[in-house]
């Protein structure tokens, strides 16, 4: 039980610092694509603004119907779940897309791109701190 509580508590700090990072990383982002910082402290909010800046609004809101879609095809089970596993495919696609369209509203290319996927908070963090200015959506 005690090891339980011990891996929850790392756990829970773990999750704290990377939301911290994140948050640190996309005000300095949003600061210099000309929006307010603050809007990175809210976490639908933050995504949204990022899809503002680097891409289409209207694609964050179909990303939400499909995960809101998928989180209730997984809890009816049998044949909904197959099609939920299509909709995730999907959402990682777009994701991916979202990931490369900001790292080129700063000037930056596919190799960027890849490590916003596997190291977001350091590659978030690099963007928000170098020297890249913002240069719109592509």
């Amino acid at each position: 039980m005690d090891g339980m509580i011990a891996v929850f508590a790392i756990a829970a700090v773990f999750a704290i610092c990377w939301y911290i990072l994140n948050v640190v990383a996309y005000w300095r982002i949003f600061t210099k694509a000309g929006e307010a910082g603050w809007k990175s402290l809210i976490p639908v909010y933050n995504t949204y603004v990022q899809y503002k800046l680097t891409w289409n609004t209207k694609m964050f809101f179909v990303s939400l119907v499909l995960s809101l879609i998928t989180g209730s095809l997984s809890m009816i089970g049998g044949s909904a779940e197959n099609l939920s596993y299509v909709i995730s495919l999907i959402l990682a696609v777009i994701q991916l897309t979202a990931l490369y369209k900001l790292a080129e509203a700063f000037g930056r290319g596919v190799l960027f791109a890849v490590g916003l996927v596997f190291l977001n908070p350091i590659f978030l963090l690099i963007l928000g701190f170098s020297d890249n200015q913002y240069q719109g959506a592509h």
